[in-house]
């Protein structure tokens, strides 16, 4: 595997971390208001945001880590 294609998957897995950070951070804010039924289905929806954006970073971090690992030790 080549360098362009290291970065373009450390770029990708970079980016997976980032929009889950953002995930949390929105969900955060909505487990911080008050505790009315509305804020509660927001909540929930932002939740699973946040889980499905965890999955992707799980995803991208294994394609990274695979082809590390086929570059460095060819497995």
């Amino acid at each position: 595997m080549d360098e362009a294609e290291l970065d373009t998957l450390q770029a990708d897995y970079k980016k997976a971390v980032d929009e889950w950070v953002t995930a949390i951070r929105a969900e955060e804010a909505l487990a911080s208001v008050h505790h009315s039924v509305a804020e509660l289905d927001k909540w929930e929806e932002s939740h699973a945001i946040a889980h499905k954006a965890y999955k992707e970073v799980i995803f991208r971090k294994r394609l990274y880590e695979d082809a590390l690992r086929e570059d460095m030790f060819g497995f």
